[in-house]
């Protein structure tokens, strides 16, 4: 493999993060260019992983055919594979996994396949029937713009943050989430939506036009305030009066109840305020994001391996799924995390992310069968509808190779003073 660039997981900041000295930190973290792979192979775990990684991906797309119907979501009973359209929320998901192999190897077969199943998600720009289209064109027109800045994808980017802004209510100021059970739900609004501002906050350094990163910053002020319990989990789904413009009804559609803590949602929680702490330089959301971190390393059902049951409050405990995906999302935002705190804090953070980073890498996690286009076994994706339910999905895949170069920066940079490196 090829000595490239390592794509970068911190986008420009709009502000400087708190002050020029830790915005340098923070690029030299993120932007540290790669290493030759003999030299990363010699010194840490996340290189050799990337690059068994790398490999098996190749051999994985020379058995896949190449069909837009088909983008690889997940497993079916019967082990075959679950394909999607376009159209379906976790579309951008392996083509951005392969924009992040491609960026970390420079394998050019990654490129070829990269491209080719990202060009059946343009067509999602013009989505206004979901607030989705953050995770189905960032996570793939936005990967490829980080490695390739061709201004075709950063228009396709900027078109979906328009028809994104569509579904945004000032009284509200939120965007909203879902579209269905409109006899229960007036404006819901879900925690999984923290994920899709990042592509506003893009729009508005592409084009200068500041109406975008107000809309995000408005959406994750008004969850901030609505969303949260006194001890900072979060309620999955918020749905608001659209006359007051106040909530109305707080409760789950993933979760075990409507009061429980949902594992993926507090992990989008932990990952969307970090990425809105990098973006505006708001304290209030970096304060959010460590409490939220605080809630979910604290909590007395957080196994030793650190991979969460598919809910804190599952009374099954321990005699219930786990979900690899939010283990590698409260992974991925971590590290991100970490590079923003103090020394305690930080190491705190590090350390929670290798320990996940090594059992998801382990043979208990990692997906066996060669032919499938998948990393990890053992995610949950609705457990109350019985769906997807200890399978391999491909968004687990995403965010544990994003932690993987992330983690790779980390120890290149020696920031980590030679901690958590040995597997």
């Amino acid at each position: 493999m090829n000595s490239q660039p390592v794509i970068s997981m911190l986008a420009y900041p709009v502000k400087v993060v708190s002050s020029i000295g830790l915005l340098i930190f923070v690029l030299s973290l993120w932007m540290l260019p790669l290493r030759t792979n003999a030299q990363m192979t010699e010194k840490n775990p996340y290189a050799r992983e990337l690059d068994r990684i790398v490999l098996e991906m190749a051999g994985k797309l020379e058995l896949l055919e190449v069909d837009s119907t088909m983008i690889p979501r997940s497993l079916r009973a019967q082990g075959d594979l679950a394909g999607v359209g376009s159209r379906d929320w976790t579309s951008g998901f392996f083509p951005g996994t392969l924009w992040y192999l491609y960026g970390y190897s420079g394998n050019p077969a990654l490129l070829s396949a990269a491209r080719t199943w990202t060009a059946f998600i343009e067509k999602e720009k013009y989505d206004g029937h979901t607030h989705d289209t953050g995770f189905k064109v960032y996570c793939s027109f936005g990967n490829a713009y980080k490695v390739q800045e061709k201004e075709s994808d950063r228009n396709i980017i900027v078109q979906t943050a328009n028809t994104l802004m569509g579904r945004f209510d000032p009284k509200i100021a939120c965007i909203r989430s879902w579209d269905f059970n409109q006899e229960t739900w007036q404006y819901p609004v879900i925690i999984d939506n923290m994920m899709n501002l990042e592509i506003l906050f893009a729009a508005t350094r592409f084009t200068g036009d500041s109406s975008y990163y107000q809309v995000a910053k408005a959406h994750a002020y008004t969850t901030l305030k609505n969303h949260f319990r006194a001890d900072y989990s979060s309620y999955h789904v918020v749905d608001y009066d659209t006359i007051s413009g106040m909530p109305r009804l707080k409760t789950t559609h993933q979760g075990y109840g409507k009061n429980s803590s949902w594992s993926r949602g507090q992990a989008w929680a932990l990952y969307g305020y970090t990425m809105c702490y990098r973006e505006t330089a708001d304290p209030v959301f970096f304060e959010q994001a460590q409490k939220v971190a605080r809630f979910i390393l604290d909590h007395p059902r957080l196994p030793k391996d650190k991979i969460p049951y598919w809910d804190f409050d599952d009374p099954k405990i321990p005699n219930t799924p786990r979900d690899a995906s939010a283990a590698a999302v409260i992974a991925a935002a971590l590290l991100e995390l970490s590079t923003y705190s103090r020394q305690e804090q930080t190491r705190r953070y590090w350390q929670a992310a290798n320990t996940i980073l090594k059992h998801l890498s382990s043979s208990t996690y990692r997906m066996k069968g060669e032919e499938l286009p998948f990393l990890l076994d053992h995610s949950v994706g609705s457990k109350p509808h019985d769906a997807e339910v200890d399978v391999p999905l491909v968004y687990a895949d995403y965010y544990y190779v994003e932690a993987l170069i992330r983690a790779n920066n980390y120890a290149l940079s020696n920031m980590n003073n030679g901690s958590g490196l040995s597997w």
